[in-house]
């Protein structure tokens, strides 16, 4: 599988930034629809490009990491590889709820899948982790991903 770090605002694009994590054969066959236990942690921009506005400027308030998690955000992954007709998105819209998070799973025309979750950052960490995570319906081969603002307009998580 390889996770892609997605450059200001951009879905996917020539000038992404690549990062590779090799999956084998065994792992790709024995991928199920349970959720992973074994996905390593990532830090903050380790995988995806948190957009939004600037920090304002002058001194800030100590904000601790539980801050942080519960802040309310909006992950879109762009999901690509072998991902439609393999019950993925239901798989995606399962770990979503499991994880308290509202949004849609869409097929797009080029063969992608594209995830937009809203919740506190922590769950949407730990759902781009899941979709990485090698033991997905399917083959992911690559991950695009991006944080923004959470917008609020969602109720419940949705397959389209």
């Amino acid at each position: 599988m390889r996770t892609v770090l997605a450059p200001d605002g951009a879905g996917c694009g020539a000038d992404e930034l690549r990062l590779r994590a090799e999956v084998t054969p065994a792992e790709r066959t024995a991928a199920c629809c349970a959720a992973p236990t074994d996905v390593p942690a990532t830090g903050p921009g380790s995988m995806v490009t948190m957009t939004g506005a600037p920090p304002p400027d002058g001194p800030q308030p100590a904000s601790s990491d539980t801050d942080r998690d519960s802040e309310q955000v909006r992950l879109t992954a762009w999901v690509h590889g072998m991902v439609q007709g393999v019950g993925f998105r239901w798989w995606t819209r399962a770990a979503a709820l499991e994880l308290g998070l509202v949004g849609t799973a869409a097929n797009l025309p080029d063969g992608r899948v594209e995830v937009v979750a809203e919740g506190p950052r922590a769950a949407c960490e730990l759902l781009l982790q899941r979709l990485q995570g090698g033991r997905t319906p399917g083959f992911v081969e690559q991950v695009v991903a991006q944080y923004a603002p959470a917008r609020g307009n969602f109720q419940g998580f949705r397959e389209r």
